[in-house]
């Protein structure tokens, strides 16, 4: 989890009230964060990966003097028009597809503001950016570039330009290889034929993303006044929520916030600073807490959180991105509640707990696996088609999340490799063979459940730098290990190489398939090693193995 450091002073400035230390500490960790101390006019903090509007001094202020009590209720934010325009060209479709943009103005930085804000940017890169993988954020002087501003991709040999706290020009390449970032993040861009960029009316180079600024475009210093952010990445939702944190902390320093068109084949505006609304159950909500509180008990409770309560519905601001469904909004009201004020209660019923036999079998399995020397892996359950059926060129039916976050995890997986080959991916830098196994839940259409949705627990092995013998190879020492006898039905499935593909039948009962996979799957996942895959259904598996 990310830690960061406060300006004790600046802190309760913003906050408009001290406490003593020992109030201080109390409050703290009652905000759902761990504090890890307070030396001086220090106060470090570790914040939890669900709360990134707390990254910042200001972020951070604001929902501490909100919880407390001294400001509550929510903070309205408003972007005023503007001429700035960014155009994004469609070159970069295929390597950063997206940004989101704004401008603040009539900024009065010092020295710790521009540390404040350096931590929040580097603190979003590495949580809820994903190590840049999945948000970039680049801040700029507005005295150093000219609009309108062009986002695009070119040849890495064609950019060039001096990256921050560096004397000499560079391009793209040498950039990944001479630069302390550039080292850090080469893999985020080694393997793209074309890199982005943001370039001003000028021809002057503001940034790479994700790697580096410009230094002479893209440093911040306390002359600066007014300044361009930018976040760039693979799904505008995320984009925006992340720019309205960033703008809306400025925005406590003291600046204006000003709109930016962004030219895509459609014109759309940034930052939407507009407010969400969620319906909230005063029963479910005492339902799930275990309290009998009033509606207006409720109302108070939520204030306490940055929010506004009426008749039911919670408006949330534009900067919270945790917030994706009534049980979240529940939870703050048991924060602001207070968890030191919930009565422990002996449970009225005796029970023995036991494993169940699935985790059991699960456990089993695992530990053949990982004596075969095989590497166990946990990946999400929410996934997305792009994965589950255009680069495996299959067409498994599939559920969508109705109202998803973005566009990365919107589909409950059907199956379990693309998971796994979402892996070998993303970790080609190092060394082969790479062999992972994960048991986990996938999900399917069912009319005999409540929910019309049937869950069970699938196994999947890739071998990378494997053949079909290979991947039978381990297959053999696992269903023999389980005292399981089996056959194998040639089959065709589109994923795999024809005629290097079967189905895994047990007692007649079809239980799985394995196979090598086929050169256009492959080329869909950039991977660029052999690899052979199977997949078992366990709570089939289980079934089984007890008749």
């Amino acid at each position: 989890m990310p830690t960061i450091t406060l300006n004790k002073e600046e802190f309760e400035k913003l906050v408009g009230k001290k406490l003593d230390i020992e109030q201080l500490k109390d409050r703290i960790s009652m905000l759902g964060t761990d504090l890890e101390g307070i030396e001086g006019n220090e106060i470090t903090v570790e914040v939890f990966p669900d709360r990134p509007d707390m990254l910042s001094e200001q972020g951070f202020a604001r929902a501490f003097s909100s919880f407390i009590g001294v400001k509550t209720g929510l903070r309205n934010y408003k972007s005023k028009s503007s001429n700035y325009e960014v155009a994004v060209e469609s070159s970069v479709d295929k390597v950063r597809p997206f940004t989101a943009c704004a401008v603040v103005k009539n900024l009065k930085f010092d020295n710790q503001k521009i540390k404040s804000i350096i931590q929040l940017q580097e603190k979003l890169h590495t949580s809820y950016g994903r190590n840049r993988k999945k948000i970039a954020i680049g801040i700029y002087p507005m005295e150093k570039i000219k609009f309108p501003i062009t986002y695009k991709a070119l040849p890495p040999e064609k950019i060039k330009f001096i990256p921050l706290e560096y004397n000499t020009i560079l391009n793209g390449k040498q950039i990944l290889t001479e630069t302390n970032t550039g080292r850090d993040y080469a893999h985020l861009l080694e393997n793209e034929k074309l890199y982005p960029i943001f370039i001003d009316s000028n021809n002057e180079i503001l940034s790479m993303p994700p790697i580096i600024n410009s230094h002479t475009t893209g440093k911040i210093t306390e002359e600066t006044k007014d300044v361009f952010i930018e976040c760039s990445g693979f799904d505008l939702g995320v984009l925006k929520k992340c720019l309205n944190i960033v703008v809306t902390s400025l925005a406590d320093m003291g600046g204006e916030i000003y709109e930016v068109t962004l030219k895509y084949k459609n014109k759309i505006k940034t930052p939407d600073l507009a407010t969400e609304k969620i319906k909230l159950n005063t029963e479910n909500t005492n339902k799930l807490l275990g309290l009998n509180l009033k509606e207006s008990e409720i109302k108070s409770l939520l204030e306490r959180m940055g929010y506004n309560y009426s008749k039911g519905i919670v408006e949330i601001p534009s900067y919270r991105a945790d917030i994706l469904h009534e049980v979240d909004l529940i939870e703050d009201v048991a924060i602001a509640y207070g968890y030191e004020n919930f009565k422990e209660e002996i449970p009225n019923v005796s029970t023995v707990a036991s494993e169940s036999e699935i985790s059991k079998f699960k456990r089993k399995i695992s530990e053949i696996l990982i004596g075969l020397k095989l590497l166990e892996c946990y990946t999400y359950s929410l996934s997305n088609k792009i994965n589950l059926n255009q680069k495996m060129n299959s067409k498994t039916e599939s559920i969508e999340v109705e109202s998803p976050v973005n566009s990365d995890y919107d589909t409950l997986r059907s199956w379990m490799i693309p998971s796994l080959l979402q892996i070998l991916k993303e970790n080609k830098r190092y060394e082969y063979p790479q062999d992972l196994f994960e048991i986990s839940t996938i999900f399917e259409s069912s009319e005999k459940t409540e929910t019309g949705v049937e869950e069970s627990q699938s196994l999947a092995v890739v071998k990378c730098e494997g053949n079909f013998t290979h991947i039978r190879q381990i297959l053999d020492s696992l269903l023999s290990s389980l005292n399981l006898e089996y056959e194998i039905e040639e089959s065709y499935h589109s994923s795999f190489i024809e005629g290097r593909v079967g189905d895994i039948v047990i007692n007649k009962e079809k239980v799985g398939f394995l196979g090598e996979l086929s050169p256009e799957v492959l080329t869909n996942w950039n991977l660029e090693m052999p690899v052979s895959a199977l997949e078992l259904n366990l709570s089939e598996l289980i079934k089984l193995k007890k008749i």
